[in-house]
């Protein structure tokens, strides 16, 4: 169960290291899905804008998007424990910072340099899994952190609604603060180091480029549902980024140490499963900022009632996570993929037919049969990703499978609130009243995602049958 260059670790000693690590996962996770519910109240007590009130977010994501491709530079320099330890203290300074804030400006700080932590745990956490069970265990591995980065979002929402609405929202910082110290005084104990270390030189160039490159595109992409493609605070950003990264592409190619290897992607497996993730993530957070949407502005639902319609379907995500890990080691990523992803689509073109008279009943069923199909689906294909490249190439791997995630993420919020906007303002136009603008453009975004989804189910027939299966059960299939 254990790699074998990490073999005199026991059995009890490889639980506690991924416990650890768990707890740091949702930790962090957990702090990334509090805000939005948080954000009317904050708003009100600083007298700021919405578009000000934003940067609570945007700041955490440029910092976050900025750390993890740096990380493949740090896991090479530094030990896991080394790491580990400083992120988890880094977040928690952050936290109380946040926490203790009473000026605007400090609790931006705070959210920046809980970001610095945040932005090295989520990679560091796959390597680590990489290292320390073999091929044949790491479905099962991966689908306990799936538990973990699936559960934090499925009850942040509801947790952050039901704070704000009993409590001050600095409240939950000092929630979360807690959990954070714990899981370093755990991890100075029990976290040992796991892969090598060396002295590789930080080529500061190519730092420059990543954080032009990925900054400026997650900024631009940020400020895309907010202003015109065509502005300064879109167009400009993204322009600098995708020519900073054509930049970072050349140099690393020619780097013997390159801050990110991009020869990864002459893998096939690893390719593939990337830009599946990657359609697929895309649409996914479109889905889920604005479904809120449509049950908090159209529905005039609260947010407490919004976080607890959605509650379901991302339990069941959560509790299927591990469930699907222990699938993935017995049948590979295909089958799994391809199920999830028929799911997937189905529920959202579903979704996008729903009018201002559906029962949320029947919502919550649509989300529950969403969920499912993602459990099966988001796992298994990184799992799959990170198996077809060797061990030595694994910090690039998480690495960069983090960053496209968070790219995604943001490419595919712009671009769906882009369309509602689109779609809502030419309802109105046409004069419609505001909630069936509204509605339609909530529907043509969903059937958009469904298209999404549909394009990664087509990529799913191209991934090769069992690939990543031990020979001996690849045997038994044939």
């Amino acid at each position: 169960m254990i790699q074998e260059e990490n073999q005199n670790m026991s059995f009890a000693q490889v639980i506690s290291i991924l416990g650890v690590i768990l707890m740091g996962s949702f930790v962090t996770i957990l702090n990334q899905t509090l805000m939005s519910t948080a954000l009317p109240s904050i708003m009100r007590e600083f007298s700021i804008t919405a578009t000000q009130g934003q940067w609570l977010t945007t700041a955490y994501m440029l910092i976050n998007g900025i750390m993890v491709p740096i990380t493949a530079y740090l896991v090479n320099r530094f030990t896991t424990r080394q790491l580990y330890l400083f992120s988890m203290i880094v977040f928690s300074i952050g936290t109380f910072v946040a926490a203790t804030s009473s000026v605007y400006g400090v609790l931006i700080a705070g959210r920046m340099i809980q970001a610095v932590g945040a932005g090295i745990i989520l990679p560091l956490q796959m390597i680590v899994v990489l290292y320390i069970f073999p091929i044949e265990k790491r479905g099962s591995a991966m689908g306990l952190i799936g538990l973990a980065m699936n559960f934090a979002p499925a009850i942040g929402p509801t947790f952050s609604g039901w704070v704000v609405q009993n409590y001050h929202w600095n409240m939950l910082f000092y929630f979360i603060l807690p959990f954070a110290l714990l899981d370093v005084v755990v991890a100075i104990f029990v976290l040992k180091n796991v892969g090598k270390t060396g002295h590789p030189k930080l080529d500061l160039i190519s730092v420059i480029y990543s954080t032009l490159g990925f900054g400026g595109l997650l900024f631009g992409l940020s400020n895309a549902s907010s202003h015109d493609f065509i502005s300064v605070n879109v167009a400009l950003p993204i322009v600098v980024g995708i020519a900073s990264l054509v930049l970072l592409v050349n140099r690393s190619n020619h780097s013997k140490e390159p801050l990110l290897n991009f020869g990864i992607f002459k893998y096939r497996g690893y390719r593939l499963n990337l830009i599946i993730s990657f359609v697929l993530t895309a649409g996914m957070y479109g889905a889920i900022m604005l479904l809120p949407i449509y049950l908090q502005n159209i529905r005039e639902m609260t947010p407490m009632e919004s976080g607890m319609t959605l509650l379901p379907g991302a339990i069941v995500m959560a509790v299927m996570s591990p469930i699907t890990g222990r699938m993935f080691d017995k049948y590979g990523s295909k089958r799994l993929a391809m199920s999830g992803l028929t799911l997937v689509t189905i529920g959202t073109f579903i979704i996008g037919l729903i009018d201002l008279n559906t029962p949320i009943v029947y919502i919550v069923l649509l989300q529950v049969v969403r969920s499912l199909g993602f459990a099966l689906t988001l796992m298994p294909i990184q799992t799959a990703a990170f198996n077809a490249v060797p061990l030595e190439l694994a910090s690039h791997a998480s690495a960069m499978f983090n960053t496209q995630r968070q790219l995604a993420g943001s490419m595919g919020t712009a671009l769906f609130v882009v369309v509602m906007t689109v779609v809502s303002q030419n309802g109105v136009s046409q004069h419609l009243p505001s909630e069936l603008a509204d509605l339609a453009g909530f529907q043509t975004v969903f059937k958009l995602v469904g298209v999404f989804s549909l394009v990664a189910f087509i990529m799913t027939l191209f991934i090769k049958e069992n690939p990543y299966l031990p020979k001996a059960k690849l045997a038994e299939n044939h």
